[in-house]
């Protein structure tokens, strides 16, 4: 054997060749297609997940504001003087059905009596205090 075929082992080197070339195209392959695969599949999936979730949680929070409240079935206008004690006005209406009634009439005595204060309450079942919903 020649000194150039010792020192010129193409065999060698077209296996060289031929691994880096074929690690290469695994590596181009791994991190190319494989791991963005499996990463975007990931987000695709839990997107889909948080979307989920979020139409459930809104869902919930709209059966629960959407539920019928109890309400109350009269509604009292009590009328406050100047101290912020209970007082009576003689003349004026201070028992009503229905709540937009009563608030009406307590804009317009609020007009005609501006030395007072008026609160909307109720007898609520669930307590032992009239609760007052509107108060000007």
């Amino acid at each position: 054997m020649n000194t150039f075929q010792k020192v010129f082992d193409w065999k060698t080197y077209i296996f060289t060749a031929l691994a880096v070339i074929s690690f290469s195209s695994f590596v181009a392959v791994l991190f190319g297609q494989t791991i963005p695969g499996i990463i975007l599949a990931f987000f695709k999936i839990a997107g889909e997940y948080v979307v989920l979730g979020a139409v459930f949680i809104f869902a919930l929070a709209w059966l629960l504001k959407a539920k019928p409240h109890n309400r109350p079935k009269e509604y009292s206008v009590v009328p406050f003087d100047v101290y912020g004690k209970k007082s009576k006005i003689d003349g004026i209406r201070t028992n009503f059905k229905t709540h937009d009634v009563a608030w009406s009439f307590m804009k317009q005595y609020k007009e005609s009596y501006p030395f007072y204060n008026f609160a909307l309450v109720s007898d609520l079942s669930k307590s032992e205090k009239p609760t007052i919903f509107r108060y000007i």
